[in-house]
């Protein structure tokens, strides 16, 4: 036969024939020659059909829906199968008991069975083999967990003694005696337990990869030793729907981080029902994750099925699992085992011959490989290995596993969170938990004496992996932070004029060649480093690359190259906000991670930091990350044409939302340095649990020198506390205080000539945080409620306590940032702003179009002082002819 001919007949005897001869010629490379061999044939069969331009569309992302490992590949299992049951069954009781009694008590804090349930089997393989925690040895191991299963892991620590039994009983009562639990993992609320937030779904890949990622930058720069340590990451499969989720794994593979597992419980459940109905979710990540060159690994299928397997010479079995949908598996679930054998044979004698040996039952107990120790473990032993490359585990589970019928695998499995008093002694019963039937009605928790075999084991097996986990500590070297001389280019000033950002990367650059600090700055930047003129950085520190640069770069021969290395210095992210927000979040969790306290400046557009991954800023404070957040090109008048989604106007306004942030607009290269500079010393010096949020211009104007101190004032201080005189006005006339912040300062000072012209006294302050204000003087306001027999006073008192006159407040984020210390004020203030869409126009129009110039802040302070009755009307209408404002076309209807 010509086998160029498309249309050449073949009976199906034919066709079989052929097949068999093939797979047997595959067979025998496989025995004679091995896995990668035949592998090898594969591939060169492949090309050559490439060649010929035969399209194969259908490329190999997917493998049969059976199990990665065969069962003649299984390692032996090393533990006591029958006691780990025993131990995971009273930690499953005691996390359901958790929830139910959370519920009982009338207080109606909810709390979630259904996920535990499912991933428990598989999280005891880890805790008795494989998780380890930090020894002089080992590195230590990260684990992040669905959040749903937070009260399985505090169920293990009730019986490892480190969560006490009124903990327990106070789960998601944090306030009550005693002490509680939040629920879910937040460092913030249990630092000695939780190593990471995982309660925002989805945001757990990210920060796992770059977890792994950072482990990695820190052995090749030599400040962590290459000991190992494993990032451990477990998810759900509904959870993968996240963006997050699937757009970062390149980055793993991209880095070859070999230190990562990632986890996927897939139950085939989201919250409310099926995760693909129609589909399979597992296939579905498979493909994915082996697309992006992933390990993938499936446990699928429990030991129950190998003996079915070994039978299934013709392949019905496994045509039969991949023909079935996941909305039929979870039908499988919830069914009698007649129904499920009905509907699995599906009409097939053959299928009919292979299921008889077993009976209904057998049928209805068979078990998902996720709940099977041994192919669990199978799967653990292999992703283990250093195999140069990230692994994921996509575990086949049932949600709610344990619950019993009512329960298990129903839609509604993930929202059951309470139990009648017939259904708790049954499971109880069936967990095998030793309590009388009144103790198992009403949830009670058990705890196997401290000399059990269940108890002597558990901690046995934890001892050998160096101790408990997941542990958060947070024993590192404290740094000294450094004298303020460090920036003195910045304090003597210059009349060059040069932006805030400029000003920044020179300090940045003075902190990176400190011979003290220099190694713990971690410089991160998405891809703008230019924008920002960072570029000098590139040649100086190198950036990061696990494989260093392996190519002659085009710019080699100019005197700022592009320039990767693997010990490089500088996080150049890419175009990845969510990226460089996960980096930000390694480096500033790595006190506490790896014992290195890493500063990371990351420097991003300022409306792409808090409004595009606010999220993840919020687990940067539950984390308690720390470090500085440079928002680059910040305002809303000062980036020239570029627009209305570039245009930063309340990046502050949502900063001041995350209590441990302390964010700064600072106007001058001075102010930046003394913030810094008391940032590095509260943060790493003192240990404060904080993170700062500045904002920086590309305006360029000259930078004064930083004032001196006198008796009265102390600068530093009142820069720190968010307000002080920059400029004070001796001369007679109209008293008019103008507050400026960032850019907008400079039309502050023109304001403040403009004013003089018109017979005003006008002193300048530099306001350089709203939010300190506010924070400051809410608090002493608090203090003063309590104790008001000894009232104090707050800075903004502090500092305008013998003024007279009026206040202007220009900033160049929105009106509502100065209204919000308004009534701490003792004068009459007005405030300018820039609230309203950005839009794309030259920055004298967009100052004009905002009316926060100098124009409009004279002529807002000149009517103001006409308000008080201190102004005439013909003094102000001869004002507004020479400062040109026009009468406004607003329908006052229309208010």
């Amino acid at each position: 036969m010509n086998p160029c001919h498309a249309d050449t007949a073949y009976s199906a005897e034919e066709q079989e024939l052929e097949n068999s001869e093939w797979i047997e010629a595959l067979d025998y490379i496989f025995h004679e020659q091995g896995e990668g061999r035949s592998r090898e044939m594969l591939r060169l069969l492949q090309n050559h059909l490439l060649k010929k331009g035969v399209s194969l569309a259908e490329a190999t992302l997917n493998t049969p829906y059976r199990n990665t490992i065969a069962p003649q590949q299984q390692p032996g299992y090393p533990g006591d199968i029958a006691l780990e049951q025993k131990i995971e069954n009273i930690i499953r009781w005691n996390a359901m008991a958790m929830v139910l009694q959370a519920n009982a008590n009338g207080s109606g804090v909810g709390g979630h069975i259904a996920t535990y349930q499912s991933a428990a089997t598989a999280l005891e393989v880890c805790f008795n083999h494989w998780f380890q925690s930090r020894s002089p040895d080992y590195g230590g191991d990260i684990l992040m967990v669905q959040a749903h299963a937070a009260p399985g892991l505090y169920a293990r620590g009730y019986l490892e003694n480190r969560i006490t039994e009124q903990q327990l009983v106070n789960f998601r009562r944090e306030l009550q005696p005693g002490g509680g639990l939040p629920s879910y993992p937040h460092p913030r609320r249990l630092p000695d337990f939780w190593q990471l937030p995982s309660a925002s779904m989805g945001l757990s890949t990210p920060s796992a990869i770059y977890q792994a990622r950072f482990m990695k930058y820190l052995e090749n720069r030599g400040i962590k030793p290459a000991n190992g340590g494993k990032v451990w990451c477990f998810i759900g499969d509904g959870e993968s729907d996240e963006p997050e989720v699937l757009g970062t794994i390149n980055m793993a593979t991209r880095d070859n981080l070999d230190n990562l597992v990632m986890v996927i419980n897939c139950n085939l459940q989201r919250l409310d029902g099926p995760v693909r109905g129609n589909g399979k979710i597992i296939q579905e990540l498979e493909r994915s994750y082996r697309g992006a060159g992933w390990d993938v690994i499936k446990v699928i299928w429990g030991s129950e099925w190998d003996e079915l397997f070994s039978r299934d010479q013709d392949g019905l079995l496994q045509a039969r699992m991949d023909r079935a949908v996941d909305g039929d598996y979870q039908f499988y679930t919830v069914s009698d085992g007649k129904t499920v054998r009905e509907h699995w044979i599906d009409g097939d004698p053959r299928l009919a011959e292979l299921m008889k040996t077993l009976n209904d039952d057998e049928i209805r107990l068979i078990r998902r490989g996720g709940h099977d120790r041994k192919k669990l473990y199978a799967a653990f032993d292999r992703a283990s290995r250093n195999t140069g490359k990230p692994t994921v585990i996509l575990m086949k589970t049932v949600k709610g596993e344990g619950m019993g019928s009512s329960a298990e695998g129903q839609n509604t499995a993930h929202q059951q969170k309470q139990f009648s008093a017939e259904d708790r002694i049954a499971i109880g019963r069936r967990f095998g938990i030793p309590l009388s039937d009144e103790q198992l009605a009403q949830a009670a928790f058990y705890k196997p004496a401290e000399d059990s075999p269940e108890a002597l084991y558990l901690h046995r097996q934890r001892q050998q992996l160096n101790g408990y986990l997941p542990s958060r500590t947070t024993q590192q070297p404290r740094l000294t932070a450094p004298s303020l001389s460090l920036f003195q280019r910045a304090i003597d000033g210059t009349t060059r004029e040069q932006s805030t950002t400029m000003a920044f990367v020179r300090m940045l650059a003075s902190m990176m060649k400190d011979n003290a600090l220099g190694r713990y700055i971690v410089p991160i930047v998405p891809d703008e480093a230019r924008t920002f003129g960072m570029e000098s950085l590139f040649n100086q520190f190198g950036i990061y690359s696990s494989e260093g640069q392996k190519y002659k770069p085009v710019d080699a021969s100019s005197l700022l190259p592009y320039k990767e290395a693997k010990d490089g210095q500088l996080l150049q992210e890419g175009i990845c906000e969510a990226g460089a927000m996960a980096s930000f979040l390694a480096a500033g969790t790595a006190y506490a991670n790896f014992g290195a306290p890493m500063i990371p400046f990351y420097t991003f557009y300022s409306i792409f930091g808090f409004q595009r991954v606010g999220d993840m800023i919020w687990s940067c404070s539950d984390a308690m990350a720390k470090g500085f957040l440079l928002g680059g090109t910040a305002g809303r008048t000062t980036l020239n044409g570029e627009g209305l989604q570039h245009q930063d106007g309340h990046s502050h306004v949502i900063a001041a939302t995350v209590p441990n942030l302390r964010s700064y607009d600072p106007a001058f290269a001075y102010e930046l340095a003394v913030i810094v500079r008391d940032g590095i010393e509260r943060m790493y010096q003192n240990d404060e649990n904080i993170f700062y949020y500045l904002t920086l211009y590309n305006e360029n104007y000259p930078m004064p020198a930083m004032p001196a101190d006198d008796d009265n004032i102390n600068i530093e201080q009142d820069i720190l506390n968010g307000l002080y005189r920059f400029q004070a006005d001796s001369s007679e006339g109209h008293k008019v205080h103008l507050f400026g912040s960032g850019s907008l300062m400079q039309e502050v000072l023109k304001a403040a000539e403009l004013l003089r012209g018109f017979g005003c006294s006008t002193d300048i302050w530099s306001v350089t945080s709203y939010t300190e204000l506010l924070r400051q003087a809410e608090q002493s306001e608090r203090l003063n409620r309590l104790n008001p027999e000894s009232p104090v006073q707050n800075h903004i008192e502090r500092q305008l306590a013998d003024e007279q006159g009026i206040i202007v407040a220009c900033s160049d984020y929105m009106k509502i940032l100065p209204d919000s210390i308004a009534r701490w004020l003792p004068l009459p203030q007005v405030s300018l702003g820039t609230d309203g869409f950005g839009l794309s126009e030259s920055r004298p129009d967009l100052r004009d179009h905002f009316e926060v110039d100098a124009r409009y802040i004279a002529w807002t302070a000149l009517t103001e002082l006409y308000r008080q009755g201190t102004l005439t009307l013909d003094s102000l209408q001869q004002a507004r002819s020479q400062l040109q404002i026009p009468t406004s076309k607003l329908d006052p209807a229309s208010l």
